[in-house]
């Protein structure tokens, strides 16, 4: 499985992504973010799927944009051509994966801002090739196994949060994913792209760089359980009694 990431604010987007590859009883560390940096002209892409679904889209893809970059202006455009590549993939393989009793089923976050787009902007696409874009009403989206992040991320989260704040949230999401989840681990990758920066910085982390932060995370949950005004749920350690009315 795969944990991957996108959140938008104001002020930009960050992303995260863990980089476990699971295949049947093995476990191996792989690279699931690709980037893109030159002039006025940025965006990354995140997938969740098969991995041979990935390399072979992504390649397609990269060679596309060898050789046609020029036309792209707006990141959309560069959404829509990479869903023509997943697309073509599909055409090419879907039916032996199926026959494989496997699932054509790579799910792609991508972020970025091109020559004239007025700010970053986040989308999600899906396997048929067709996407949605992520605004400020539910300022992310995940993709992979999502259910264990997603409570972090709705009670604390919002739009008009700094960048800072947003990685934070998004470090704490991929946490509880790792400990809910063994197909998720480190080392994780994070991308930043600023506002009008043009530029996506990308960044490495192990594990021994941030388990300082899970265990003050962890003792710190502890604390405010300990603290919750929680007094009326005393009542559950004691019966109710009720009177019986004989006449």
């Amino acid at each position: 499985m795969t944990y991957c990431l996108g959140i938008k604010t104001k002020y930009g987007i960050v992303g995260l992504s863990d980089t476990r590859i699971t295949s049947g009883t093995e476990t191996t560390t792989s690279k699931k973010v690709f980037t893109v940096n030159r002039e006025k002209h940025t965006f990354f892409i995140m997938t969740s799927g098969l991995r041979s679904v990935r390399d072979k889209a992504i390649t397609y893809f990269s060679e596309m944009i060898e050789e046609q970059d020029q036309d792209f202006t707006k990141l959309y455009k560069m959404v829509n051509e990479f869903g023509n590549q997943v697309k073509r993939v599909a055409e090419e393989d879907k039916r032996n994966l199926e026959d494989a009793g496997l699932s054509f089923n790579l799910f792609s976050i991508i972020g970025g801002q091109l020559e004239e787009d007025k700010s970053p902007k986040l989308y999600l696409l899906y396997p048929q090739g067709n996407w949605i874009e992520i605004r400020r009403g539910t300022p992310f989206v995940s993709i992979g196994n999502t259910g264990a992040g997603n409570p972090v991320l709705r009670r604390s989260l919002h739009y008009e949060d700094s960048l800072e704040y947003a990685m934070k949230c998004a470090f704490l999401a991929f946490d509880a994913t790792r400990i809910s989840a063994n197909d998720v681990d480190y080392p994780i990758d994070t991308v930043v792209l600023q506002n009008d920066h043009y530029h996506t910085v990308e960044r490495r982390f192990e594990q021994k760089e941030l388990e300082h932060i899970s265990n003050f995370w962890n003792e710190r949950i502890k604390e405010a359980i300990k603290e919750l005004p929680a007094e009326v749920l005393e009542k559950a350690f004691f019966e109710v009694s009720h009177s019986t009315d004989n006449s």
